[in-house]
């Protein structure tokens, strides 16, 4: 029993061992399982660890492919650049070689030019020292041709002294007559003998009286120049240039043509489109551009402005309006600024291309009619104006001209014209022969004027004299060409004509005086 007993006191010994053994077990397995835990926490977290690793690595790898495929295309284009390089360096080893051969031919061409510019050095300073000289020559030169200007303004207006009283000489009003060449009819008896200074003309008829005996009258005129028909227009022209660059001088001048219808009036003042037949207009216009054009040498300025007006029973039509005539009433103002006509244009002129072209305008407006006297006879008076406004910049003178250039309606009586048995036409003959009248009448108390001092001239009576009455005063020189038919039928009409220019040229109205720029 105790053996038993000893037997089982030892085996509960060796329970209570065995029991604490197992609970010593059983704690170490649950450290090992919590150690266990850990280290699979510790082993996934080493696991993922990993993988982002493995990733990163695997980016680098990709990252790194790139880069050498980017390499390698550099290095392919580096190889093919450096190859284009070196054919380069060849070609440049090559041009290389020519230039240093360039190079020395070079050289010797540069020394060559040293060796010129040595030359031409040498040459400049001779032509340094010739343009010293010349340089003080230039200024001699320069002064003297201010002198020489100086003497040039002074001979300017000496010359404008002289060519005024040469005109006042030859009288401030003259008459020429000319002969238009005959065609086809019959000849009137004419004759000029004075074939040295043409300042004569004969006329010639003969009647029958009642006993049946043959009458021969002569009739003798004389005037300041007679031209005879085989005369050129520039042979007239010739006679009043000097008269017509008085504008420029700033006088007023007047020329105007009379005669009766036929005789040549428009043909002598505006003549035909060639420059042989060209008129009085046109040349003095184109004389006026070319002096202003030599003045402006001795520093003068000049602008002009032109007027074209016709006056046809007895009113004012403006021949380089628009539209019909004329439905405006002009009417004429005198001023101190000179003469206008309300309503009507005036045209600045540049040239005397700018003139011919308003000839032509006003050419197709003028009124025109048949008559028996001329199948296109002028029936009204056209008055071309061209006012010239001057100033000279180096001695301060201003001035002012105005040059009329006038052709006259045909004159001629009643009988003649066939108008009387028309009233219009006859209307139009009393209204020409009315202002020719009146002309003739201011041209005479002009005259009278001159002989007794005060003497009213009636410029008013027709609308012909006082649209010229600044250029028909004594204030003016004044030029009246008559124009005579050749034919015989036309005798009486000539001898008519004749004697109202005769009474014109023993007129004697005053000296011009020169017209100076109003103030503004």
């Amino acid at each position: 029993m105790e053996a038993e007993r000893a037997k089982v006191a030892e085996l509960q010994a060796n329970h209570r061992a065995i029991s604490l053994e197992l609970a010593s077990a059983r704690s170490q397995e649950l450290n090992q399982r919590r150690e266990l835990v850990s280290a699979s926490d510790e082993l996934n977290s080493i696991k993922m660890k990993h993988s982002r690793e493995i990733m990163e690595l695997e980016m680098d790898i990709n990252k790194r492919d790139r880069q050498i495929r980017e390499l390698n295309e550099d290095l392919r284009i580096a190889r093919g650049d450096l190859e284009r390089e070196r054919e380069s360096v060849s070609s440049l080893k090559s041009t290389l070689s020519h230039q240093s051969t360039a190079h020395l031919s070079l050289t010797t061409q540069v020394s060559a030019l040293n060796a010129q510019i040595a030359a031409v050095q040498s040459q400049l300073d001779v032509a340094t020292s010739t343009t010293s000289q010349r340089t003080l020559d230039l200024g001699s030169a320069q002064k003297r041709i201010t002198e020489l200007e100086q003497d040039a303004r002074q001979c300017e207006s000496i010359r404008r002294k002289l060519h005024n009283m040469v005109q006042e000489l030859k009288g401030n009003i003259r008459v020429f007559c000319r002969v238009r060449p005959l065609s086809g009819d019959s000849a009137a008896d004419i004759s000029y003998p004075d074939r040295r200074d043409h300042k004569e003309i004969v006329l010639y008829s003969s009647s029958s009286s009642a006993m049946g005996q043959e009458r021969k009258e002569v009739y003798n005129f004389n005037f300041d120049r007679v031209f005879e028909p085989e005369s050129t227009q520039a042979d007239v022209f010739e006679e009043i240039s000097q008269l017509a660059q008085s504008c420029t001088d700033g006088y007023n001048v007047c020329i105007f043509a009379y005669g009766q219808t036929g005789s040549g009036k428009s043909h002598t003042m505006e003549g035909g489109s060639t420059n042989t037949t060209s008129g009085m207009i046109p040349r003095a216009v184109e004389q006026v551009f070319r002096v202003t054009e030599e003045l402006k040498t001795k520093g003068w300025e000049y602008t002009m402005e032109g007027q074209f007006l016709e006056i046809y029973n007895e009113a004012i039509n403006d021949l380089l309006g628009k539209g019909e005539f004329d439905k405006k009433k002009h009417e004429i103002k005198h001023d101190k600024n000179g003469t206008r006509v309300t309503d009507t244009n005036v045209v600045s002129l540049r040239s005397p291309n700018e003139v011919r072209s308003i000839l032509a305008l006003a050419n197709s407006r003028r009124t025109v009619a048949a008559t028996l006297m001329n199948e296109r006879s002028s029936r009204s008076h056209s008055v071309f104006t061209l006012r010239i406004s001057g100033s000279n910049q180096h001695t301060g003178e201003q001035c002012e001209g105005c040059l009329n250039l006038v052709d006259l309606a045909g004159s001629e009586r009643l009988n003649s014209s066939g108008a009387a048995g028309d009233k219009e036409r006859l209307k139009e003959t009393q209204s020409i022969n009315k202002s020719l009248s009146a002309l003739g009448d201011v041209i005479a108390a002009l005259g009278e004027k001159g002989e007794k001092g005060e003497k009213h001239i009636p410029y008013r009576n027709s609308k012909l004299t006082y649209l010229l009455q600044n250029s028909l005063s004594g204030n003016s020189k004044t030029l009246m060409i008559l124009n005579l038919s050749p034919l015989a039928a036309h005798l009486n009409e000539s001898l008519t004509s004749l004697r109202f220019a005769t009474k014109v040229n023993n007129t004697t109205i005053g000296t011009a005086k020169k017209q100076l720029r109003a103030s503004s």
